[in-house]
C-alpha cells in the first residue's frame, strides 16, 4: 500500500517538475553587445564596444537562483571607433588579442534582489587570468518576439566594474585608468537544443596559448602607444 501511494505521489509531481524546469536560451550575437569605458590620460573616458558574444543561459524567471550562464566574448572584435586605437588596445602589452582572442564568463551563483533584478557572480577570464566578477543584472523583458520566427526571447541589461591590472592588463598605467566600467545589453532566444553549461565537459581556459614548438624562435614584444 505504501509503495503504491509513493508511486502515485511521484507520478502526480512529475508534471509540476516539468513545468518548473528552467528553460535554456542561446545568446543572440547580433543583439548582444559589451560596452566598456576607461579613463584616457585624465582627459576623458574612452568608449569601446565588443559585439558577437555567444553563449548559453539557463533561466527560470520564478527562480533566479537556478540560473546559469556561460558566455564567450570575441576580444578581437573590439572597436574603439579608430583603427589605430583598436590595434593599440589589442597589442601584446595590453589585451594581447592575438594570443588571447576570447574572454569568457561562467556564472557560479545568483543572488536575487527582486523579480527583475539580481547579482550574477561568476568567473571572468581575460588574457588567461581568471577573477571573480559580479554583474548587476536587470531583466527587461521575457516574451515572444514580435518578429519571425516569433520565439520566446529574454532581454537583459547588466553593469560591472573591474580592475584591468587584476587581469594582467597593466600596460600604460600613466595613460590609461585602471578601473574599467562595463555595460552589457543582451538578448537570448529560447533553444531547447542548447547545451547545458553544467553538463559540458571541462575545457582549458579560453585564450590559453599553446606551448610553442621547440623550433620556434621567440619574437620580440612590440608595444603600441594607445
Amino acid at each position: 500500500m505504501l509503495t503504491r501511494l509513493t508511486l502515485a505521489l511521484l507520478l502526480a509531481a512529475t508534471p509540476l517538475l516539468a513545468i518548473a524546469a528552467p528553460d535554456r536560451y542561446r545568446l543572440d550575437p547580433v543583439h548582444t553587445r559589451v560596452l566598456f569605458a576607461v579613463e584616457h590620460a585624465g582627459f576623458s573616458h574612452a568608449l569601446g564596444t565588443v559585439s558577437g558574444s555567444e553563449g548559453v543561459l539557463v533561466f527560470d524567471p520564478d527562480d533566479w537562483r537556478t540560473a546559469r550562464l556561460d558566455v564567450t566574448v570575441p576580444i578581437q572584435r573590439l572597436d574603439l571607433g579608430d583603427a589605430k586605437w583598436n590595434t593599440a588596445t589589442l597589442a601584446r602589452n595590453l589585451l594581447d588579442g592575438e594570443r588571447f582572442p576570447e574572454a569568457r564568463f561562467v556564472s557560479t551563483r545568483v543572488e536575487p534582489i527582486d523579480p527583475t533584478h539580481a547579482n550574477v557572480i561568476g568567473q571572468l577570464t581575460v588574457r588567461g587570468v581568471t577573477r571573480e566578477v559580479t554583474l548587476a543584472v536587470t531583466l527587461n523583458a521575457l516574451k515572444r518576439h514580435p518578429l519571425p520566427p516569433f520565439r520566446r526571447t529574454a532581454g537583459f541589461s547588466a553593469t560591472a566594474t573591474l580592475s584591468r591590472s587584476a587581469f594582467g592588463v597593466d600596460g600604460w598605467a600613466s595613460m590609461i585608468g585602471d578601473e574599467v566600467q562595463l555595460r552589457i545589453e543582451a538578448e537570448a532566444v529560447r533553444d531547447r537544443n542548447a547545451g547545458d553549461p553544467a553538463d559540458a565537459a571541462p575545457t582549458d581556459a579560453p585564450g590559453t596559448p599553446a606551448a610553442p614548438a621547440d623550433s620556434e624562435t621567440p619574437q620580440p614584444v612590440q608595444e603600441t602607444t594607445p
